[in-house]
């Protein structure tokens, strides 16, 4: 599912009283916004059931260029990490991978 497929889905849910796909749009839209100022303030942002998206700090390192092999080194940065939440786990669990 790529984010057309959720907003259409979003639209099509009976649910959401949204009387558009524009809306829908909006909707979704805000939620990534929202989720993406959250992380940005507060480092965290928690959706019960759902997951957390947090900033983590990953430490300098040596890496390898792997045309070369030569070693470089690798700059300390932030990253944001998703951890799944009890429901999404659960979901998972029950989800047929497609076949290769």
């Amino acid at each position: 599912m790529n984010k057309q497929d959720l907003i259409a889905a979003v639209a099509d849910d009976k649910n959401a009283g949204l009387e558009s796909k524009a809306a829908a749009e909006r909707a979704v839209n805000a939620v990534i916004d929202a989720i993406s100022n959250g992380v940005k303030k507060d480092g965290v942002v928690q959706l019960i059931g759902f997951g957390t998206f947090q900033v983590k700090q990953r430490s300098a390192r040596t890496g390898r260029n792997p045309q070369t092999g030569e070693p470089l080194k690798i700059k300390a940065s932030k990253s944001v990490t998703f951890k799944a939440g009890s429901k999404l786990k659960e979901l998972a669990q029950k989800t047929k991978l497609p076949k290769k």
